[in-house]
């Protein structure tokens, strides 16, 4: 299993005053659901920041997103590790499939791959 990239998830009602900060550093916005949008360097575009109102179809907003090449294989290491898993895997109509698992610090972090 390999990491693609790691974004940092900002919780937040100021998207827009968000976005217009982060634009200040180069940062241009690359998704946006409404209730999570992502900014991306245009010159490094797995550099990427998330900013979100809260998760659309998990209880709890994550810390972090951590994209993986193989999210089933990820999953299994995970639960056979015994950490504790927050959101079950699954397919979401957004075009990922995830899972959310604590980590050791109490940080929630959203294991995804794209379908």
């Amino acid at each position: 299993m390999a990491v693609r990239r790691v974004v940092p998830n900002i919780q937040s009602h100021a998207a827009q005053e968000s976005q217009e900060f982060y634009g200040l550093l180069g940062f241009e916005e690359v998704m946006n659901h409404g209730w999570i949008m992502t900014l991306a360097s245009p010159s490094s575009p797995a550099a990427q920041i998330s900013v979100m109102t809260s998760d659309k179809t998990a209880p709890v907003a994550p810390d972090m997103s951590v994209e993986v090449d193989d999210v089933d294989a990820a999953y299994a290491v995970i639960r056979e590790s015994g950490a504790e898993i927050i959101h079950p895997l699954q397919d979401e109509a957004w075009g990922v499939r995830r899972f959310f698992v604590r980590d050791p610090n109490g940080l929630v972090v959203n294991v995804l791959g794209h379908r």
